[in-house]
């Protein structure tokens, strides 16, 4: 069917009008990660935002929950970051091969002003996927240049998500992740952490430190000269909002140092105040070599990520042509993304988002707590800045996990969105993740919608 192309977004749009773009869309779209059956004829379009509400072509609003895909920190609807977009497009919107503009340099200063260590360097790419990967051949060339040559294995942990492009996916070894291929040669798989169900007996603590030892021992039989990087979420949001003790990364930092291993956090989900810090490590004291970031850094308004590289991996490549990093995106660092994250970041700092984001967090956690009434919550996860969790079991004295065919990972999302919540991270797990600018009734209307759905699915389940 030929598309009908339309200037704007009308205030209201005709049946007719929806009914061809669900038919286009239903004909030539991938949506991301989504059989094409599960919505071809009944996508959501929405058409607005304001905070942390989004309205769709029928005028229904719904509370986001989940930032987007966990990047709309600022929420929606913020005209300033528009406005800086347009600005920048109409001087001028890309500079020549091997030059820059001002909103790239400007970002890179004000970056390293926020990041803990104020020599810090960044490399601007396109997205989360790139980020990591830039990373990873950061790591291995400073190796390289530090005299470890042999130095191409990385060591992730199992469960976690890294990105989508095929080294990401080989990073972490999650089932969700698709590789479909051989993996990257070198990437090692250890233990995550998961606060519900301790990987080993003992105190959560030393079970921690244990996790982390895994690493150590899987350096030691590698031979440390082979190991790059180890690489790590620092909470693990693809294996359901896993928050470790301090001791955890307080650890990992001293097996980097003590085998002259790069230390990756990847913080495409954590990074720019999602935990009430504008850098996750740093609410246990600790400073990675490089971290990822990506999503919040523009709230999702272009698309942005970078590989932010501490003073000392960062001075490795100055030099000649030996220490050159040859690497190359095309739009990595685009002057339009970068005069976005600039305005995003004076929200951030003029509306005290990331403080928001500490108290909030603590509200939403407390709140959450009330949702025990349902036998079918096993556990609540949260309390470190605006990320949370509640897990559904259906023994909770034995923690056992729902089957599969009780389905909750298509009921729950459709529970929510009939309580005007979008969240489409429900299932065993409920994530949330709600732009950094909410406040206390909008975390209320979370809370009751999830109170709702559960009353609504321990009915259908005869519980």
């Amino acid at each position: 069917m030929a598309s009908t192309i339309t200037s704007g977004i009308p205030e209201t749009l005709s049946g007719e009008r929806i009914e061809e773009l669900q038919q286009i869309a239903g004909d030539h779209m991938f949506m991301h990660a989504v059989q094409i059956n599960d919505w071809r004829g009944n996508l959501r379009i929405y058409v607005k935002g304001e905070g942390v509400w989004v309205e769709d072509v029928h005028g229904n609003r719904h509370l986001d929950a989940m930032a987007g895909l966990w990047y709309k920190a600022v929420g929606y609807g913020r005209k300033e970051i528009a406005d800086a977009v347009y600005a920048q497009m109409t001087a001028i919107d890309s500079p020549p091969a091997g030059s820059s503009t001002i909103p790239q340099i400007e970002l890179a200063g004000k970056v390293a002003e926020l990041y803990p260590d104020h020599g810090a360097r960044s490399f601007f790419v396109s997205g989360g996927s790139e980020a990591v990967e830039t990373a990873v051949k950061m790591a291995k060339k400073y190796s390289q240049l530090n005299g470890k040559g042999g130095a191409f294995k990385v060591v992730s942990r199992r469960y976690s998500y890294h990105g989508g492009t095929a080294m990401a996916v080989s990073l972490g070894r999650n089932p969700a992740a698709d590789p479909m291929g051989p993996e990257m040669p070198g990437a090692l798989h250890v233990t995550n952490w998961n606060s519900y169900r301790l990987p080993f007996a003992g105190d959560p603590v030393d079970v921690a430190v244990k996790c982390a030892n895994e690493i150590e021992e899987v350096i030691v039989h590698q031979g440390p000269e082979t190991v790059a990087a180890i690489i790590a979420e620092p909470i693990s949001a693809a294996y359901g909002i896993q928050i470790p003790p301090a001791e955890y990364w307080q650890r990992l930092r001293e097996i980097a140092d003590k085998y002259d291993v790069v230390l990756i956090a990847d913080e495409v989900i954590t990074g720019f105040g999602r935990t009430g810090e504008w850098f996750a490590p740093t609410n246990w004291g600790v400073q990675p070599d490089i971290t990822v970031v990506a999503k919040a850094i523009t709230s999702g308004y272009a698309p942005l990520g970078a590989a932010i590289a501490t003073k000392k991996i960062a001075d490795a490549f100055i030099g000649g042509p030996k220490e050159t990093f040859r690497h190359l995106i095309t739009f990595g660092g685009h002057p339009i993304a970068s005069a976005a994250a600039l305005a995003n970041l004076k929200i951030f700092e003029r509306e005290d988002l990331v403080g928001n984001s500490r108290r909030m967090g603590t509200y939403l956690y407390e709140k959450l707590q009330d949702l025990f009434s349902h036998k079918i919550v096993g556990d609540v996860r949260g309390g470190l800045g605006l990320l949370a969790a509640v897990e559904l079991v259906s023994d909770r004295e034995n923690k056992t996990p729902f089957p599969a065919d009780a389905g909750l990972a298509k009921k729950l999302p459709k529970m929510l969105f009939d309580r005007n919540m979008v969240s489409f991270r429900a299932g065993d797990v409920i994530t949330i993740c709600p732009p950094l600018s909410i406040n206390k009734d909008e975390i209320d209307f979370i809370v009751d919608a999830i109170d709702g759905a559960l009353d609504e699915l321990e009915g259908e389940l005869g519980i």
